[in-house]
C-alpha cells in the first residue's frame, strides 16, 4: 500500500522469480540452436504449439485482438510488442496466419524443449554480452521475408508496468533491415500468472499502423536508441489506448 491505503501497482500480481541474467554456459554449447534458424523455416511443430496455447489463449484467458488486420500479409515483419508474461508471443502469435520467430534468453534451453525452441522458431540471444550472432539470425529470417518477434523493454516486466525505456536493439535491427515493424500491445499479460489464485485475467492485443525506417547499414548507438524510442513511443500509445477503454 501507498501511504494513502491504496493499492500500489504488481501488488496484486503473482511474484515472478528473480531474472538470471546471464548464461554460464559457453558459446560452444548453444550454437546449434543459432545455426539452425539461418537455413530453416519453423517447422511443423510450431503449427502444433500455437494450435494447443491458442486454445490456452482463446478459452482461459479470452484474448481478443483489434485491428489483426493491420498485420502484413507478406514481406519481412518485425512484431514489437510490450512484455510481461512468458506466454506474450503466444498472444501474438495466436492473432495472425504469419509465422513468427521468436528471440528469447538463451536460459531457456534445456532438454528436450530446446529441439521444440529450436525447431518451432525460437532463436537465442544471451543476455548480458554483446551478443552478435542473434543479430545475424534476426537479420537472417528478415533477409528471407519472414516475421522475427523482440520485445523492445528485453525481459519481462516484474512491476506490471512497462519500462521507462527500451533497449537499443529493435532499433539496430530496424535500422539495418528496412523491414516492417509493427507495434503490438498486449494488456492484460501481467496477471497471467494470477491462474495459481484461481484468477484469470481477460488480455487484449492491440496492433498499431506498420511502418519502416529508411536502412541505415551500420547505425549509431544513438540511431539505433532513437528507433527504439520511437517504436516505443508507438507500443505506450497503443497500451495506454487498451488501458483506457478497459477502465472505462
Amino acid at each position: 500500500m501507498d501511504e494513502q491505503g491504496t493499492q500500489t501497482a504488481g501488488e496484486d500480481l503473482v511474484q515472478i522469480r528473480e531474472q538470471v541474467y546471464k548464461d554460464p554456459r559457453p558459446l560452444e554449447q548453444l550454437q546449434k540452436y543459432y545455426d539452425w534458424p539461418l537455413t530453416h523455416k519453423p517447422g511443423p511443430i510450431y503449427d502444433f504449439v500455437r494450435l494447443l496455447l491458442s486454445i490456452v489463449v482463446w478459452v482461459p484467458y479470452r484474448a481478443r485482438s483489434i485491428n489483426s488486420r493491420r498485420v502484413p500479409t507478406s514481406g519481412p515483419v518485425i512484431f514489437a510488442p510490450n512484455h510481461f508474461s512468458n506466454i506474450d508471443h503466444f498472444f501474438v502469435g495466436a492473432f495472425t496466419r504469419r509465422k513468427l520467430q521468436f528471440m528469447a534468453k538463451s536460459q531457456i534451453y534445456h532438454g528436450l524443449m530446446s529441439w521444440v525452441y529450436k525447431t518451432g522458431g525460437v532463436f537465442p540471444v544471451r543476455r548480458g554480452v554483446r551478443d552478435e550472432q542473434s543479430f545475424q539470425v534476426a537479420d537472417s529470417i528478415l533477409d528471407r521475408g519472414g516475421c522475427i518477434c523482440m520485445y523492445c523493454e528485453g525481459g519481462r516486466s516484474r512491476t506490471g508496468k512497462m519500462a521507462d525505456k527500451p533497449k537499443a536493439g529493435i532499433g539496430r535491427v530496424a535500422l539495418q533491415s528496412g523491414a516492417m515493424v509493427l507495434p503490438v500491445a498486449i494488456y492484460g499479460s501481467q496477471k497471467v500468472r494470477n491462474w495459481k489464485r484461481l484468477q484469470l485475467p481477460k488480455v487484449r492485443i492491440s496492433f498499431g499502423e506498420p511502418f519502416r525506417f529508411e536502412v541505415v547499414a551500420e547505425p549509431t548507438r544513438e540511431q539505433q536508441q532513437a528507433a527504439a524510442d520511437e517504436i516505443f513511443a508507438e507500443i505506450k500509445a497503443l497500451y495506454d489506448e487498451l488501458e483506457a477503454s478497459v477502465s472505462e
